[in-house]
């Protein structure tokens, strides 16, 4: 990817996206939403005539870090062009069937049905700002991002990100790979309820950068054991082919190893 940009230039770059997302109420792809996260919950308990409501699975098949699922069900009777008059209120885009393929050079080959998994998905905010997904977007165009390289977390935002260029026009589209992440004993993504292990920590505390690389090699398949390693070791025999796919358990011997060099 390019450096960043200034902020004139973001400006500049989300004047030319939202012309072109402004457009897209007026040819029918979204539709404004006022159900809040709750009513959209309790539309999952209500019978419906064969159109199931539910949550779309995380990234391992389970609801963790999963979203409500809105399908077409949902949707307003009147699904024909219309102004973008309202930015304080959600608006979703109207997600076309079908799947989404494209190749991760970690994940391997992918088919994603959106459609199916998240169904129409909030494109803008109540807040007036743009969602995530759309934020996305529109700053990786903006930086000349090629090669998007991030967590398996977010492997299922993939497809609905590139629906997103497709309908604002954007191009190239980036290469995909979706790293395991570290977990802790739980299985949850690591983070403060599994303790303080920020890299900054272990800094402070007089643990060698050379350790931390260490286990990011034993962890890559870099080396058979946890050692010792210098960064350019690390990328002399780094090889993603041959990493492993699961994700990493992060556990109590790994944190001992990191501060016995301290």
């Amino acid at each position: 990817m390019t450096g960043i940009s200034d902020r004139s230039s973001s400006r500049r770059t989300w004047g030319r996206a939202s012309r072109r997302w402004g457009r897209w109420p007026r040819g029918g792809w979204c539709i404004p939403c006022e159900l809040t996260r709750s009513e959209i919950d309790a539309a999952a308990s209500a019978p419906h005539d064969g159109e199931g409501r539910d949550r779309a699975p995380g990234p391992s098949g389970g609801p963790e870090g999963g979203e409500n699922r809105f399908p077409p069900g949902l949707r307003p009777a009147d699904l024909g062009p219309r102004p973008f008059d309202d930015p304080t209120t959600n608006w979703r885009f109207l997600t076309p069937p079908g799947p989404v393929a494209f190749d991760d050079a970690c994940a391997g080959p992918q088919r994603q049905d959106p459609a199916r998994d998240v169904g129409d998905f909030v494109v803008w905010t109540r807040r007036g700002q743009p969602a995530y997904q759309l934020a996305v977007v529109v700053d990786d165009h903006r930086q000349g991002v090629t090669q998007v390289v991030r967590g398996d977390d977010l492997l299922g935002s993939a497809a609905r990100q590139l629906l997103l260029m497709r309908a604002l026009g954007l191009g190239p589209e980036p290469a995909y790979t979706h790293l395991p992440l570290v977990v802790g004993g739980d299985g949850r993504r690591l983070a403060k309820r599994h303790g303080d292990t920020r890299l900054a920590t272990y800094q402070q505390t007089g643990v060698a950068a050379e350790r931390v690389i260490g286990l990011l090699g034993w962890w890559c398949g870099v080396a058979a054991e946890r050692v010792p390693m210098s960064a350019a070791e690390f990328c002399g025999g780094f090889d993603l082919a041959s990493m492993a796919r699961d994700r990493v358990t992060f556990t109590e011997e790994d944190d001992g190893w990191l501060r016995q060099g301290s």
